[in-house]
């Protein structure tokens, strides 16, 4: 049998009578060199080879030789890079493997995107934490319960949201799979939806004094009205942030019964600064179809000043910050690490790319983190408080 190898192999393929196996490994050494052989097996008749031989030979070498060829086709993407293998889908939030009936109802309260529901979180936990005494804990009570809470208000929050905006959710490419704008729900149940959303969240809220119940209630106007304010003004983020802030005020009225504006004011005001910074780059997302639609948005409204004014918030939070611990009797662990937080802010600001979507949605997610740092901040610091005075 004759092995006969074709192209920039075939010097290097030994192709003497009677020495198969040789002729071979020749052409092997080619392939595993990064070039392709070009093989074909012919036979010769000769005293030494006989027909089952040549079928023997054929049938151990032939599929490596495939094998190798597709190998390259993979690597290499073959005729315009058909053969390439196709990138596998992550894994499916769990979610999507809810009952048909229940998904979209899952859906339309972003239990998907948990996100929402820490950016609504993280301000109330501040408050919580600053509101506990020298050398303790947060109260884990509170804090499980405006945690609930943040789950319950973002549901309705953003149930109220897409009532609202179904038809212009249906003309951006980020939106128009949310279930109301895909015909998933229908208004109607979102409505009833939205009633128990907020049944459960009264039922949060009158386990609080009298007092948080009054200033828990008169932030439904702010709840409702927001959605609207993308049509109205170009500052909606402004909107959002007094409205995702209001746990700011009202987690130390919930400890304490009252406020203090010295110290509530200036944490109020930090998120809000806080929201306009993150809220501004997640609206990046969709400017191009926000001009389409007619969506207004601090994105949009800063143009070419977008990181210049984004760089303002951040240092008027860590200002707003500073002033906290200042009126709240807080110490170093809290001033270092409301700088690293801030300092990480202002990174962002610079190197972030705002054209880039998936850029914009990791910085936005990454938040999370941010509320996180604050959190441990000022919790530390309350904790470490009579070791360190």
């Amino acid at each position: 049998m004759l092995l006969r190898a074709s192209g920039n192999c075939a010097r290097r393929a030994l192709l003497g009578a009677g020495a198969p196996a040789t002729g071979a490994l020749g052409a092997l050494t080619c392939w595993s060199a990064g070039q392709e052989p070009n093989l074909q097996i012919t036979t010769t008749t000769t005293t030494t080879t006989t027909t089952k031989e040549q079928q023997r030979w054929e049938q151990l070498w032939r599929p490596m030789f495939s094998f190798g060829q597709q190998r390259s086709r993979s690597v290499h993407g073959g005729a315009g890079g058909s053969d390439l293998p196709k990138k596998e889908e992550g894994p499916k939030h769990w979610t999507s493997r809810l009952p048909p009936s229940v998904s979209p109802y899952a859906k339309l309260m972003r239990l998907d995107k948990p996100i929402g529901s820490w950016l609504l979180a993280w301000p109330s936990f501040w408050s919580i934490a600053l509101a506990a005494n020298p050398g303790s804990l947060p109260d884990l009570h509170m804090i499980a319960l405006f945690g609930s809470g943040a789950v319950l208000l973002r549901g309705a929050g953003c149930t109220i949201n897409d009532i609202w905006d179904r038809d212009l959710d249906s003309k951006v490419e980020r939106t128009r799979q949310r279930p109301l704008a895909a015909k998933e729900v229908s208004p109607a149940a979102a409505v009833a939806f939205l009633g128990a959303h907020l049944s459960l969240g009264l039922g949060i809220l009158l386990q609080l004094n009298n007092f948080s119940q009054l200033l828990g209630a008169a932030s439904l106007p702010l709840v409702v009205a927001y959605p609207l304010m993308k049509r109205i003004t170009n500052w909606p983020q402004a909107v959002l942030g007094l409205t995702i802030n209001w746990g700011a005020l009202l987690g130390w009225s919930a400890v304490h019964g009252s406020l203090d504006p010295t110290v509530t004011l200036p944490l109020y005001l930090s998120g809000v600064a806080w929201t306009l910074v993150y809220d501004t780059i997640y609206a990046h997302q969709d400017k191009v179809d926000d001009v389409k639609v007619g969506i207004k948005s601090t994105a949009l409204h800063f143009g070419q000043s977008n990181k210049q004014w984004l760089s303002v918030f951040a240092l008027l939070h860590g200002l707003s910050l500073a002033t906290v611990g200042y009126f709240g009797d807080l110490g170093s662990i809290f001033y270092a690490t409301s700088a690293l937080g801030t300092s990480s802010l202002l990174w962002k600001i610079h190197t972030i790319n705002l054209d880039n979507p998936k850029e914009c949605m990791d910085a936005f997610v990454q938040n999370k983190w941010y509320g996180a740092l604050v959190f441990s901040g000022i919790a530390m610091d309350k904790v470490a408080s009579p070791l360190l005075s």
